[in-house]
Protein backbone atom coordinates (compact mmCIF):
# COMPACT_ATOMS: atom_id res chain seq x y z
CA UNK A 1 0.00 0.00 0.00
CA UNK A 2 3.30 2.36 -0.13
CA UNK A 3 4.96 4.36 2.11
CA UNK A 4 4.46 6.36 5.37
CA UNK A 5 1.18 8.46 5.26
CA UNK A 6 1.61 12.09 4.51
CA UNK A 7 2.25 14.49 6.85
CA UNK A 8 1.15 17.87 6.59
CA UNK A 9 1.64 21.29 8.18
CA UNK A 10 -0.53 23.90 9.40
CA UNK A 11 -0.71 27.24 11.75
CA UNK A 12 -1.67 26.08 15.57
CA UNK A 13 -1.21 23.81 18.16
CA UNK A 14 -2.89 20.48 18.90
CA UNK A 15 -3.40 18.24 21.49
CA UNK A 16 -4.49 14.60 21.32
CA UNK A 17 -5.83 12.26 24.31
CA UNK A 18 -6.40 8.45 23.49
CA UNK A 19 -9.51 7.10 24.68
CA UNK A 20 -9.71 3.37 23.62
CA UNK A 21 -7.13 1.47 20.98
CA UNK A 22 -3.58 2.27 20.10
CA UNK A 23 -3.30 5.73 18.16
CA UNK A 24 -0.17 6.22 15.85
CA UNK A 25 0.83 9.71 15.73
CA UNK A 26 3.69 10.36 12.58
CA UNK A 27 5.67 13.40 14.00
CA UNK A 28 8.20 14.96 11.87
CA UNK A 29 10.79 12.20 12.30
CA UNK A 30 9.11 10.28 15.20
CA UNK A 31 7.05 7.49 14.92
CA UNK A 32 5.13 7.29 18.32
CA UNK A 33 2.38 4.88 19.57
CA UNK A 34 -0.27 6.40 21.93
CA UNK A 35 -2.32 3.66 24.32
CA UNK A 36 -5.47 4.65 26.33
CA UNK A 37 -5.14 7.57 28.91
CA UNK A 38 -2.01 9.15 26.82
CA UNK A 39 -1.64 12.72 25.54
CA UNK A 40 0.70 14.47 22.90
CA UNK A 41 0.34 18.28 22.43
CA UNK A 42 2.60 19.34 19.23
CA UNK A 43 3.03 22.44 17.51
CA UNK A 44 0.96 21.43 14.12
CA UNK A 45 3.58 23.72 11.61
CA UNK A 46 5.90 20.44 12.55
CA UNK A 47 4.89 17.87 9.87
CA UNK A 48 2.09 15.37 11.33
CA UNK A 49 -0.15 12.50 10.92
CA UNK A 50 -2.20 10.52 13.18
CA UNK A 51 -4.47 7.50 12.67
CA UNK A 52 -5.11 3.99 14.18
CA UNK A 53 -1.46 1.75 14.97
CA UNK A 54 -3.31 -1.03 13.94
CA UNK A 55 -6.17 -3.07 11.86
CA UNK A 56 -8.74 -1.97 14.97
CA UNK A 57 -10.68 0.90 16.00
CA UNK A 58 -9.31 3.75 17.69
CA UNK A 59 -11.10 6.68 19.66
CA UNK A 60 -9.29 9.67 20.73
CA UNK A 61 -10.30 13.01 21.52
CA UNK A 62 -8.27 16.32 19.46
CA UNK A 63 -8.32 19.59 20.25
CA UNK A 64 -7.08 22.52 17.73
CA UNK A 65 -7.21 26.07 18.28
CA UNK A 66 -9.24 28.27 15.41
CA UNK A 67 -6.28 27.93 13.06
CA UNK A 68 -6.60 24.03 12.79
CA UNK A 69 -9.93 24.26 12.07
CA UNK A 70 -9.72 25.09 8.75
CA UNK A 71 -7.65 21.43 8.32
CA UNK A 72 -9.72 19.55 10.28
CA UNK A 73 -12.98 20.70 9.31
CA UNK A 74 -14.26 18.90 6.35
CA UNK A 75 -17.94 18.66 6.02
CA UNK A 76 -20.29 22.06 6.34
CA UNK A 77 -22.97 21.86 8.70
CA UNK A 78 -26.77 20.90 8.27
CA UNK A 79 -29.68 23.13 8.60
CA UNK A 80 -32.34 22.39 10.63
Amino acid sequence: SGGPPEQRTHEGYEWLFVLSGKLRLLLAEHDLVLEPGEAAEFDTRLPHWFGPAEDERVEFLSLFGPQGERMHVRAKPRRG
